[in-house]
């Protein structure tokens, strides 16, 4: 029998489903996880490369590396060849590595595949593609499913947003890097479906007559909408698609660079660059991992026996090198859900050097991501009037996604629709359910060719 399932593959959480015609299962692939249907989007591997997702990589993150000693090895990298003017040289290049490192926690992996600059990673002794990483993650949680299911899966209906980047050539090769990840992770048969329409699908399974919905997908990584008549499975039709690379991860960098960076020396360090850059590094996911090196390490102690900001340039220090990156982003991240439903919360974190408390309000939140704010309502007005109809004309908004419960955001629906017509689907399934419905029918669904 060749099984065919749906995989949702988010930035922040990814799920798996699958669909037999008349139930949809979204399978509890992590265990350890509080909600078991939803796995963190993050990978762990480990020097001996083995790798592990979800909550599970997190666990053996923590035990494995926080406050952990540290022996730095110069170890050759390659050769630099130079030629310019009558100068031609080769010279060794060498660079510092911690020997005891056990592993290398990976997390917005999704991010990575619409990233310009971020082609891959060196772990360890070896050198990990974009498209390498994404098939780890999606071979564990491949393998995962097929225990669950008790047999082998060989097709899958992966999930992509309407826009992985608003460069059409960069679109194309994101698609195409998943597409590849996908087969190395054992996949024989791949097909996508865009987020929003799966979302569609899953609520359609809710009503008995044909309707005009709006689909308002607002996860981790990207704003995906879709306008689509629904109701009649042979009479669906696509109006207009739209979205913008905004979301989640960006209002967490909105909320260090604009409120946390103090806590680390920004407005005091600023007469010595190389301090300044990895202040603001701080709010960079991808780059403050690899700046545990003894370079830096060395310009942060002599910055701080200079009576530089000693007590917030050793809570940078202790935060770069105590790996303690993930707790911190953890932390900023449950202040921002925290605020969808209460008025105030705190950012803390406390660690050997660090003594961080932020006491941060939702009014503060909603003008650190004022700008935001206004792209998405434009993007928003931009897909209705691509679709030729007037907010009286949707009969329904299905909001999905974490970050469409942000009051900000769920204002401005109600505002635009009327808050009778905005309803909230499943936050996190329902679009894993819809791919499961979409690899189970793998039916052709018309299309605006404007759309």
């Amino acid at each position: 029998m060749s099984l065919h399932v749906g995989i949702d593959f988010g930035t922040s959480n990814s799920g798996v489903a699958v669909s037999d015609g008349r139930q949809v299962t979204v399978l509890p692939i992590d265990q350890k996880n509080l909600i078991p249907e939803v796995v963190k989007t993050i990978l762990y591997i480990t020097r001996d490369n083995k790798s592990y997702i979800g909550q599970e990589a997190v666990e053996l993150y923590y035990k494995h590396n926080i406050n952990r000693m540290r022996r730095y090895v110069k170890k050759r990298a390659g050769e630099l060849e130079y030629r310019g003017a009558d100068l031609y040289y080769v010279t060794d290049v060498y660079v510092y590595v911690d020997e005891l490192q056990p592993g290398r926690l990976l997390q917005f992996i999704k991010t990575a595949l619409r990233s310009e600059s971020f082609e891959g990673t060196q772990v360890f002794d070896r050198y990990y593609s974009v498209a390498e990483i994404t098939a780890l993650y999606l071979r564990g949680l491949k393998r995962r499913a097929e225990i669950l299911l008790g047999e082998s899966i060989t097709g899958v209906m992966l999930g992509r947003p309407v826009k992985f980047a608003s460069n059409p050539d960069r679109d194309r090769k994101a698609e195409e890097t998943l597409r590849q990840a996908a087969n190395e992770a054992g996949f024989q048969e791949v097909n996508f479906e865009l987020e929003p329409v799966a979302a569609a699908l899953f609520y359609e399974q809710s009503i008995d007559r044909p309707q005009n919905a709006l689909v308002f997908d607002f996860g981790g990584g990207t704003l995906d909408i879709t306008i689509m008549r629904l109701g009649d499975p042979h009479h669906r039709e696509v109006y207009a698609n739209g979205g913008v690379d905004i979301a989640g991860s960006d209002f967490d960098r909105a909320i260090i660079q604009k409120r946390l960076l103090t806590h680390f020396g920004k407005g005091q360090v600023e007469s010595d660059l190389h301090i300044s850059e990895l202040v603001e590094a701080v709010s960079d996911w991808m780059a403050l991992p690899d700046l545990s090196l003894p370079a830096a390490r060395l310009r942060l102690e002599r910055a701080i026996l200079g009576d530089m900001a000693p007590a917030r340039l050793k809570a940078l220090e202790a935060l770069i090198f105590n790996d303690l990156a993930f707790s911190f982003y953890d932390a900023v991240e449950a202040a921002k859900i925290a605020l969808s439903s209460q008025g105030a919360t705190v950012i803390g974190l406390q660690a050997k050097d660090i003594d961080l408390w932020e006491l941060y309000t939702r009014a503060q939140f909603e003008r650190d991501i004022g700008d935001y704010q206004k792209q998405i309502e434009q993007v928003l007005l931009d897909t209705l009037a691509n679709a030729g109809f007037e907010p009286d004309q949707i009969d329904v908004v299905v909001k999905t996604g974490g970050s469409s419960n942000i009051p900000l955001f769920s204002e401005m629906l109600e505002r635009i629709f009327g808050a009778e017509r905005v309803k909230a689907s499943d936050t996190f399934n329902s679009v894993t359910a819809g791919l499961a419905i979409r690899a189970y029918t793998n039916q052709s669904i018309t299309r605006n060719p404007s759309s």
